[in-house]
């Protein structure tokens, strides 16, 4: 008692002398917990399973890595007019991929038999859809209603006019059966893509209707489709279907295609789709009829929002898998991206060992490219959508 009795009020004032005034700066992780070595001891090496797998990777890594690399680029043939430039001679080290046949075949693997003298209008097409495309995909867009009419109202009518052909104003047809190449296979994902989303938002909505003959329908449609492969359903599209109409309705063979491929996935897209409205909580629907929202306003604007979001991994894996679907539409005889390279590698002319080995991996690059591009892009949408729920 006697301490705090002579204690002064400007002693008081100052504090007790132990406690500091400034915090201390923060010191750096230790060496095993930061960097690199840090970031591998977390993730290759946290534990003997990780280890194993590690170093079993790097084995496979180390396995395949350095001859793919030695044959696609460092004993390629980049230059060369014929088979000669790419067969070994006795002496000569070994030939890799020969990429001058790539090279001396691109035309053909875009455009197919497409009349040369027009292929500029294949080529307009591919810059409108590259514009509708890019468009579409950057989320802060101005104008992004015009947007939407130029893709789904301009884009088609101009994209039929230029790779049909419309004579009255100068443009010659041109036949399908003359399409090959990029341009099918963009043609064919671009249309399944385009509208497998909506009908199977619409089956996945029938399929959970209360009313008796639409979710009969529904089910039926959907269940039937995706009980029998691609090929079934294009064999029926392309071959089944003129036998029931008159010669005179048969559609184009590229046309039943089309419809066969769309069909097809918007059943996959449908379970996808049902599969995000059945993880919406109940309260959702309760809460938007509680406001006064009736069926169609709720779907729109509370639930449809939030299902598609939850299954954009879904739906992109659907979509991938279409896009490499596109390349069985050749049973058909309908000359996709991989067809015109199956027949390129028959040239006499480009016939050697590695003709074939080079095609095929010149299609295998085409394809990851943009199925690498699609997922890339459909996980950022994905991180876009998720930081507004880290908030």
């Amino acid at each position: 008692m006697s301490d705090i009795a002579t204690t002064t009020d400007a002693e008081l004032m100052e504090g007790p002398a132990f406690v500091r005034g400034q915090p201390l700066a923060p010191l750096p992780p230790p060496i095993k917990e930061g960097g690199a070595v840090g970031w591998m001891r977390k993730n290759l090496f946290s534990g003997v399973l990780n280890i194993a797998l590690t170093i079993v990777c790097a084995a496979l890594i180390v396995w395949i890595v350095p001859p793919l690399i030695k044959f696609l680029v460092i004993d390629a043939v980049w230059n060369g007019s014929g088979r000669a430039d790419c067969l070994q001679q006795p002496g000569q080290p070994e030939i890799g991929a020969c990429w001058a046949y790539v090279f001396d075949k691109i035309s053909f693997f875009t455009y197919g038999f497409y009349p040369i003298g027009e292929r500029w209008r294949v080529d307009v097409f591919f810059a409108l859809l590259t514009i509708g495309v890019g468009w579409m995909a950057w989320l802060n867009a101005p104008r992004r209603d015009i947007c939407m009419i130029y893709f789904f109202i301009v884009l088609p009518a101009a994209s039929l006019i230029l790779l049909l052909g419309w004579p009255p104003i100068g443009l010659p047809k041109v036949a399908t059966t003359q399409w090959g190449g990029v341009l099918v296979t963009v043609v064919v994902a671009s249309v399944g893509i385009v509208f497998s989303l909506p009908i199977g938002i619409v089956l996945a909505l029938g399929r959970r209707s209360k009313m008796p003959a639409v979710r009969l329908f529904s089910v039926m449609f959907i269940e039937f489709v995706r009980g029998v492969p691609l090929i079934t359903v294009l064999f029926m599209a392309s071959v089944m279907l003129p036998l029931f109409v008159p010669d005179t309705w048969s559609p184009d063979k590229l046309l039943r295609a089309l419809v066969g491929v769309s069909l097809f996935a918007a059943a996959y897209m449908a379970e996808v789709v049902r599969a995000g409205l059945q993880a919406i909580p109940k309260g959702q629907f309760e809460g938007a009829m509680a406001v006064g929202l009736g069926y169609w306003q709720t779907m729109r604007f509370i639930v449809l929002p939030q299902a598609l979001k939850i299954t954009i991994p879904n739906i992109v894996n659907t979509t991938i898998g279409l896009f490499k679907d596109t390349t069985l539409v050749f049973i058909v005889g309908i000359f996709d991206f991989l067809m015109t390279v199956e027949a390129g590698r028959g040239d006499p002319a480009w016939a050697t060992p590695v003709t074939s080995t080079t095609g095929y991996a010149f299609a295998a690059i085409f394809y990851l490219v943009f199925c690498y591009g699609m997922s890339r892009y459909a996980r950022f949408v994905e991180a876009r959508l998720a930081a507004g729920d880290r908030r």
